[in-house]
């Protein structure tokens, strides 16, 4: 790849031949079994597994397929990197950014709006840009140049007037409309000489996109998809008609999968992370003693502060928000140690669904590809950027046929 036309179908037919037929493998969360069903199939993989530390899992989470784990993982691996190879999106070179258009922006967003930019390939020059889902427009006001339009959708009005301001700060023509993109009436925002682009949109609003732009006959668009599972349906919605045919059923939590990837926190907000799951593993293990019942119970989002309780009081705290007593004789600094434990567990466990995160993410965005193919796109998949700058580094870029 990049892949074009034929190639786009058989990579999806592959993929959903392998998530199908594997899924008793990548479905089931180790954060929610104490015992995954596949752990008697595969008990030397499992045991494995089991007896490395945290650390360990942590050093293999972005690569898993690299892990040298007992069979059947090493055929996995070969096989997920295979239908994972996805190569770079060919590049042109942009003007240099006014040094000013950077103010205010990340280091790290910034480096993913110029990725985006320089893959923006696209057979005619642009006339009018709809930078989709805007935030303040950085995206949009780096992308416009002499003799182009911009318009900027955006739903939050505070996000609208700070772009607005950008905008007039720096004399571009660039208007800034506040959107709800869900919204029947955003057909109206939309032209067939404009040239859509979306950056991590999320789940039901980049489909918003791709859906309202073929049908304005847009010439080109670009879309780089986030946050698969932030839909408003209880299942995946499938676009294309290979999609919609296939016996691959995806649940909020299998959309999920793909966002579990992360290269970006810091060592502040992994320590808070880890702390927090492994006292909720601890709880696990109280409650399933305390309700007599093998099986997890969800539990709220909590405060950060939460986390400087002692744990007796964590729990008691938990406890009480899912209508359970205590009684008193728990030994939480014994469960405390024990959720600590399984934290190292669940991790390691966790790399077996790690060869699934990539391949699934590739089988939704070739269903985007495929919908655009089937309303008349020529279409190109590809990265815009290096995985440790994103996660989300896959594009789709399309073009009218003809």
């Amino acid at each position: 790849m990049p892949a074009r036309a034929a190639d786009l179908l058989a990579r999806f037919e592959a993929l959903d031949r392998f998530l199908h037929d594997h899924q008793h493998l990548w479905r089931p969360r180790p954060f929610t079994h104490l015992n995954l069903p596949w752990e008697a199939q595969h008990p030397e993989l499992a045991q494995w597994l089991r007896q490395r530390s945290l650390q360990d899992a942590e050093a293999s989470h972005n690569h898993p397929q690299l892990l040298p784990a007992p069979a059947p993982f090493p055929e996995l691996a070969a096989t997920s990197l295979a239908l994972s190879r996805v190569e770079r999106l060919p590049t042109h070179a942009l003007a240099p950014a006014n040094p000013r258009l950077q103010v205010d922006v990340p280091g790290r967003k910034w480096q993913q709006i110029e990725a985006f930019a320089q893959s923006l390939c696209f057979a005619q020059k642009p006339a009018h840009w709809l930078d989709w889902c805007s935030g303040k427009g950085h995206l949009g006001r780096r992308l416009l140049s002499t003799d182009q339009q911009l318009t900027c959708l955006e739903y939050d009005p505070a996000l609208i007037e700070a772009g607005e301001q950008l905008s007039q700060r720096h004399h571009l023509p660039a208007r800034h409309v506040q959107q709800d993109v869900l919204a029947p009436d955003t057909a109206m925002q939309l032209t067939a000489h404009m040239t859509p682009v979306a950056l991590h949109a999320c789940g039901d609003l980049h489909v918003r996109l791709l859906q309202l732009a073929t049908a304005a006959g847009c010439g080109q668009l670009a879309v780089s998809p986030c946050c698969y599972n932030r839909i408003s349906a209880t299942h995946y919605q499938a676009l294309s008609t290979v999609a919609k045919a296939s016996h691959l059923q995806l649940s909020l939590e299998d959309l999920s999968l793909p966002m579990s990837e992360t290269v970006t926190a810091g060592s502040r907000v992994r320590r808070q992370r880890d702390e927090s799951m492994a006292r909720r593993l601890g709880f696990d293990l109280w409650q399933r003693q305390h309700r007599q019942c093998d099986e997890y119970l969800s539990t709220p989002s909590l405060p950060s502060a939460w986390l400087g309780k002692p744990f007796a009081e964590y729990c008691e705290g938990l406890a009480t928000l899912k209508n359970l007593s205590t009684s008193g004789d728990e030994d939480w600094p014994a469960l405390e140690a024990a959720g600590r434990e399984r934290l190292a567990q669940v991790r390691n466990l966790e790399l077996v669904r790690g060869l699934f995160r990539r391949p699934l993410e590739l089988w939704l965005v070739l269903d985007r590809a495929l919908y655009l193919e089937e309303n008349g796109y020529q279409v190109q998949i590809g990265e815009f950027c290096d995985s440790q700058l994103t996660p989300r580094n896959l594009m789709v870029l399309a073009q009218r046929c003809g």
